[in-house]
């Protein structure tokens, strides 16, 4: 394959997977399957959109242009890199064997033992296959133990009627969990007042949040790290109350998981909930997810109905265990850690060099970076469109891989030095040419 630089030209404002996307706005709604992988949201009408390959750190567009990808990393699910060679053989080899039949895969068992031998102070384990669909098990468990109906929540989990029912009673009420603009369209109005939205680290706000409902209250959800850690007095002190009021108290490991350590964030804080979730990074890009608790909890999924067909294949457990075995081997988080903390190392340089003001945030292994200045979304599509003449696909936010080497740390930055320098330099008149990425959830024009 070429490695053909990529032009300001109308040859690349009509590349290949701006055409495609075009023809998929008009037969997809919304054009992709993820919000969080809208063109949209990075550089419209110039991000690549589609690729045709992915190895490792790189990914080759429909044009065979070939990118160093610093951004994403498919949406934080490939912790080992893209197509990992162990994985992929893991995959193959369930495959050869079958997928699925009439009866269950042992592999199932397998990674149940693995992830409780993780998390000791768990004794049952229920599979899916997606985090939306995971996380909408868990509350669905967490209802059933309990017998109540509120789901108090803080953070981003998912696109199920139970989270968006939080917008029917206060259209903004999700604009504070990371994705501003969700409405709560085709989910019943019924659902009104059954889940509510608290500020993270805030435990005396939330008990007067919930202050004459505490036995109406059947769990308690949360991420427990993303954009910051809780603090772990605040985590017992959650703990404490799910016991005093008799909710459930689960972690939304979606995203944290498997990013400072393997399995859940919350096995370093030292604090154990009734439930934990997990998908993403634990089968590296293969759909896997895991809903993992106490028996005493995780029983309640046997008085309510959860069931599908495609729970049941043998590829999902095949890949998380074969990701379990080389993260641990590896040290794997060792290595994210220090290649991400090197990367928000070269923004604080990169930023001070050229003058620019920004905030850096987030774990090492999820950092991100926000300029501090007018034109802020301007200043961040214009930084994916210049990072693109690089070759490299960049974003505000970046999700380190076993993958990304000292060699691509060093390319990234030479090029984010040079991008910072052209960021510094744009005038008023510049800014009123770019259009601008998306912040949130927008419709999108049919075309």
């Amino acid at each position: 394959m070429t490695n053909k630089k990529i032009l300001t030209d109308d040859s690349f404002l009509n590349g290949s997977g701006q055409l495609l996307y075009k023809r998929a706005k008009g037969i997809i709604p919304g054009g992709t399957q993820l919000l969080s992988k809208r063109p949209e949201m990075f550089a419209p009408d110039m991000w690549p959109s589609y690729y045709s390959k992915a190895k490792g750190s790189k990914i080759w567009d429909l044009d065979d242009n070939k990118f160093l990808d610093m951004s994403i990393m498919g949406v934080g699910a490939c912790i080992l890199g893209y197509a990992d060679s162990n994985v992929d053989e893991a995959v193959k080899n369930a495959i050869s064997n079958g997928v699925s039949s009439s009866l269950n895969s042992p592999l199932e068992v397998k990674l149940a033992d693995k992830l409780i031998d993780l998390h000791p102070w768990f004794q049952m384990v229920r599979y899916c296959r997606s985090g939306g669909e995971a996380v909408s098990l868990a509350v669905r468990i967490a209802r059933a133990k309990s017998k109540r109906d509120i789901v108090m929540f803080s953070g981003y989990h998912g696109w199920s009627d139970w989270y968006l029912a939080a917008n029917l009673s206060n259209n903004k009420n999700l604009d504070g969990q990371l994705m501003p603009g969700l409405q709560p369209n085709g989910v019943p109005r019924g659902l009104t007042g059954t889940s509510m939205p608290f500020e993270f680290n805030n435990i005396e706000k939330l008990k007067k949040q919930i202050k004459g409902k505490e036995s109406e209250i059947a769990a308690i959800i949360l991420e427990p790290a993303r954009g910051e850690e809780a603090s772990i007095d605040y985590l017992n002190n959650l703990k404490d109350l799910c016991k005093e009021i008799g909710a459930v108290l689960i972690f939304d490991e979606i995203t944290s998981g498997f990013r400072m350590c393997v399995g859940g964030i919350h096995r370093i804080y030292g604090v154990n909930p009734d439930m934990a979730v997990f998908a993403k990074s634990m089968a590296n890009g293969y759909p896997m997810s895991a809903i993992i608790g106490t028996e005493d909890v995780m029983q309640a999924a046997q008085t309510t109905f959860i069931s599908s067909t495609n729970w049941t294949d043998a590829i999902g457990p095949a890949a998380a265990l074969a990701t379990l075995k080389k993260y641990t081997k590896h040290k794997v988080d060792e290595h994210i850690i220090s290649i991400g903390n090197k990367v928000k190392q070269s923004w604080d340089q990169s930023a001070k060099k050229a003058g620019i003001s920004i905030n850096i945030s987030g774990l090492p292994s999820l950092g991100a970076f926000a300029f501090d200045q007018k034109n802020s979304q301007a200043l961040n599509t214009k930084f994916v469109i210049e990072m693109l003449k690089e070759n490299i696909l960049a974003f505000r936010q970046f999700k380190p891989s076993y993958a990304h080497s000292d060699e691509d740390v060093k390319e990234y930055s030479d090029a984010t030095d040079k991008v910072f320098k052209i960021l510094s330099d744009l005038s008023e008149k510049d800014f009123h040419s770019i259009q601008e990425a998306h912040t949130g959830f927008s419709r999108l024009v049919k075309e």
